[in-house]
């Protein structure tokens, strides 16, 4: 079974991504950009997939977007400038989904109400819902039943957020992700000033304020208040809290509206020019939403957008990464492909755990023949900036679909429980009823993730980079990053992501560099990045099923990876276009 250099497909480039956040080594981009030009670095990375607090952001770590400027506290333009010097590509985000509400567009519709130039940028939700629900005691539409129930819920209850207009109503937004509604504390003088109320003396305006800080302290309802003698100027008194009201969260956008694909194509040019290629559609999946269907990769409707973004990237001659987590046995993946864009293989980090930790080829080979036979365009890795997908591996069994997963259920609860035991924390889904449905995915470090082993690490890093695909490598995972227990725990219900990000210093660094574990992986990972073997095709050899023998060729040049999935040993051999051979062994 080979795989063809050569596709009708998508051209991905060829190399190595580098992944991080601007500021995960040192405090800026700068101090990353001096790693990269350490000799130990020369020739590992040809691509740097920057995460998106590179540009102005607010929360979930960049992935709520103010705006697509570069984040001037971490990057400045000489940054780019000098990785592009150093045969550096780019790979950047754009959140299709939502945007921060913080954004201009939402703060404008926030001040201006029903004139804002951006009323319909953002989806109104009892509009959206008006003829499929019932409008509900708190306000806010309530979907028919057979409408809830198709609903994909990323937190518990209805995704939606309520905001203050300026003529004092509440009005409901769609918001699939984070939200939070932060209450600035209330002075004697704000309602002094804001209230004609002429029996008010300051004495009286100090002892309503403090009634009312103790209320937002309590994060209890200030509907609710108890303002005794001026309890008939209630409405007026709260209205001077809701003024104070400030909105954190990830607005989705109404991608009916012009408006939003005007957007799209402006921030697509931005990205161009900050020297991308390559461009990550985060949370796409959630994009297009129609009453009556699924608010998760609808069909035909998010093909449609899909078609409509690609459009526009091709005029700035920008590929796109489409990023979805959904279950092999629904068959996404391939849809994806036939329809001409690579994915990411969020199947590889569980297939690769499962492999060394059971000693088994045989579930990975099965994933790798099939890009083979499909000739499937990947971006693959071990860890990121996000959890480790395992339900991703399950198959699917209904009346529409039946396939067997990569992982039978019971592999699958067997690497969670494996995982959780070795320090992993979990994120969960929910359904409409907010009830918890099941884990989405395990954070954790990839090292620890292994047990904290390094010669299974260096193992993993070899067959990753054997895999079909470009290689994406996490910077704590190229330096055995532990879990970050205490980050998890400061960061409270939301933390659990922050176990594998650890900004390590500079000094850090140095200390890494000592470290075999690290030496070795960065000599695995040039290989894969210089060598003309892997513009080639990829033949898997029949082995017993505790070894892995994987062989790249292209004219005259040949890299073999033979690995025992036993002990963990393994050698690279490399021959170069002049017959110059080299082996590597692993022990």
């Amino acid at each position: 079974m080979k795989i063809e250099a050569n596709s009708t497909k998508t051209e991905l480039p060829k190399g190595v991504i580098f992944n991080a956040y601007p500021d995960s080594i040192g405090r800026k981009l700068a101090d990353i950009i001096r790693m990269l030009k350490m000799p130990e670095f020369k020739d590992v990375f040809s691509l740097f997939y920057i995460l998106p607090t590179i540009f102005n952001s607010d929360l979930d770590r960049g992935f709520s977007i103010i705006d697509y400027d570069l984040n001037d506290e971490l990057v400045s333009r000489e940054d780019l400038e000098q990785l592009h010097e150093l045969n550096v590509m780019f790979k950047f985000d754009l959140v299709l989904n939502h945007l921060s509400a913080g954004s201009p567009q939402f703060q404008d519709l926030l001040k201006h109400g029903d004139e804002s130039k951006y009323k319909d940028f953002f989806i109104d939700w009892n509009k959206f819902w008006n003829s499929y629900g019932e409008l509900g005691p708190d306000g806010h539409v309530i979907p028919y039943e057979e409408h809830l129930e198709k609903l994909f819920m990323r937190k518990p209850g209805l995704p939606i957020l309520k905001v203050r207009f300026p003529d004092g109503t509440d009005r409901p937004y769609w918001n699939t992700f984070y939200q939070e509604v932060v209450y600035h504390e209330v002075t004697a003088h704000d309602l002094l000033r804001t209230l004609r109320i002429e029996e008010l003396t300051h004495k009286d305006a100090e002892s309503i304020a403090a009634i009312l800080n103790d209320v937002l302290n309590a994060k209890r309802d200030i509907s609710d208040i108890d303002l005794g003698d001026f309890s008939h100027h209630k409405d007026d008194i709260v209205s001077v809290v809701e003024q104070n009201r400030k909105y954190l969260g990830q607005m989705d956008l109404n991608a009916q509206s012009q408006e939003v694909w005007d957007y799209y194509d402006e921030t697509l040019k931005k990205l161009r020019d900050h020297g991308g290629r390559l461009v990550r559609l985060d949370a796409f999946a959630y994009l297009h939403k129609e009453p009556g269907m699924v608010n998760f990769f609808n069909e035909p409707g998010t093909w449609e957008y899909l078609d409509r973004v690609k459009r526009m990237a091709d005029k700035y001659d920008l590929i796109l990464l489409p990023e979805i987590h959904s279950e092999y046995g629904d068959g996404l993946h391939e849809k994806m492909a036939d329809n001409g864009f690579p994915i990411y293989d969020f199947f590889f980090p569980g297939l690769v755990i499962h492999a060394l930790d059971q000693g088994t080829n045989r579930n990975l080979l099965c994933w790798i023949n099939e890009l083979i036979e499909k000739n499937i365009k990947t971006i693959n890795m071990l860890g990121c900036h996000d959890g480790i997908p395992i339900l991703d591996l399950r198959g699917k069994d209904n009346s529409d679909i039946s396939r067997a997963g990569l992982l039978s259920d019971e592999e699958i609860d067997a690497v969670i429980e494996r995982l959780i035991d070795r320090g992993g924390r979990v994120k969960d889904l929910y359904g409409p009823d907010g009830k918890k449905i099941s884990y989405y995915q395990v954070n954790a470090t990839f090292f620890s993730a292994l047990g904290e082993d390094e010669q299974k690490l260096r193992l993993a890093r070899a067959i990753q980079m054997f895999m079909p695909g470009i290689p994406q490598v996490w910077y704590l995972d190229l330096f055995a990053g532990k879990n970050d227990y205490a980050a998890a725990d400061k960061g409270g219900a939301g933390g659990h992501k922050e176990i594998n990000r650890t900004a390590l210093s500079n000094g850090d660094i140095q200390q890494g560099l000592k470290h075999i574990v690290v030496r070795d992986q960065l000599e695995i990972i040039r290989l894969r990045n210089t060598s003309p073997a892997f513009n080639g095709e990829l033949t898997v050899m029949d082995t017993d099923e505790h070894r892995l023998h994987l062989t790249w060729n292209h004219q005259e040049c040949v890299a073999i990876l033979n690995a025992d999935l036993h002990d963990y040993s393994f050698s690279i051999t490399h021959q170069d276009n002049s017959g110059n051979e080299n082996e590597m062994s692993y022990r």
